[in-house]
């Protein structure tokens, strides 16, 4: 199936690897554009490489998005090397753990520094340019923003609030720009092997399969998985959809 994506230039924060690298790959895939914008240079630079030797074009921007002026630099950069802008995904953040009566404020505003401000800085510059190629965002939330989880406060606090954006977002601009948000599960990702290493060195099986025996389908989920939804939303195919909440967590939330 053609879904309309050559040649369309899509920014992928922390493209580089996990869910962010399995969006890169579908969108090449699709004849896409990736702009990977994240801060590993070694990771991004790897991504570039395989993406060369499947014959897909890239750009990188490096950056930590946590600070605003990096987010107008990523986007201007985009528009200097690739002349337009498509499609945003935002996709970059961390599920820190920061709480509430275990936390402290410096930590909770370093979450939404980490986790909100970069989806809304990243519309914000990004913005004129979508609206001009009537384009898309596509925010990655999580199921995280749907339920409560316990010892995620902050995490949950802004996913909701990503959750909330995408509508919001939606609703300002529904004729100039699609706006949707996908709320992914448990997925395999370098980020669940470093919990898994730091916290459960000398169980790793058992607390894997105990990831996997929580998800009704019986296992966590796949870059790519998430990823091919992305890729499907991005594209003309979804014409229709916008300011929609898209759960993809092997019914974890239905349960």
């Amino acid at each position: 199936m053609d879904l309309g994506l050559a040649g369309k230039v899509v920014i992928v924060t922390g493209g580089d690897k996990g869910i962010g690298g399995g969006i890169t790959r579908a969108l090449a895939q699709e004849g896409a554009i990736p702009v990977i914008v994240a801060r590993d240079t070694e990771a991004t630079a790897k991504m570039q490489a395989e993406l060369a030797a499947a014959g897909s074009k890239s750009f990188a921007v490096i950056a930590e998005l946590s600070v605003p002026a990096n987010c107008e630099r990523a986007v201007k950069e985009t528009l200097a090397a690739a002349g337009r802008l498509d499609a945003l995904v935002n996709n970059a953040g961390v599920n820190d753990g920061a709480g509430l009566e275990k936390g402290n404020p410096e930590k909770f505003v370093a979450s939404l520094q980490k986790n909100l401000v970069p989806y809304y800085c990243m519309a914000h510059y990004a913005l004129p340019s979508l609206k001009a190629a009537r384009g898309s965002i596509v925010n990655i939330g999580s199921v995280a923003g749907q339920v409560g989880i316990k010892q995620r406060f902050a995490y949950c606090t802004t996913k909701g609030a990503v959750l909330a954006m995408s509508r919001q977002l939606a609703v300002e601009y529904p004729k100039e720009l699609r706006v949707n948000c996908i709320c992914p599960g448990t997925v395999q990702t370098p980020f669940v092997e470093g919990y898994l290493d730091k916290y459960h060195a000398h169980e790793k099986d058992k607390i894997r399969a105990e990831l996997n025996a929580r998800q009704p389908i019986g296992r966590v989920g796949k870059p790519e998985e998430i990823a091919s939804l992305i890729r499907y939303v991005c594209s003309e195919e979804a014409e229709f959809m916008t300011g929609s909440l898209l759960a993809i967590d092997g019914g974890w939330t239905a349960a």
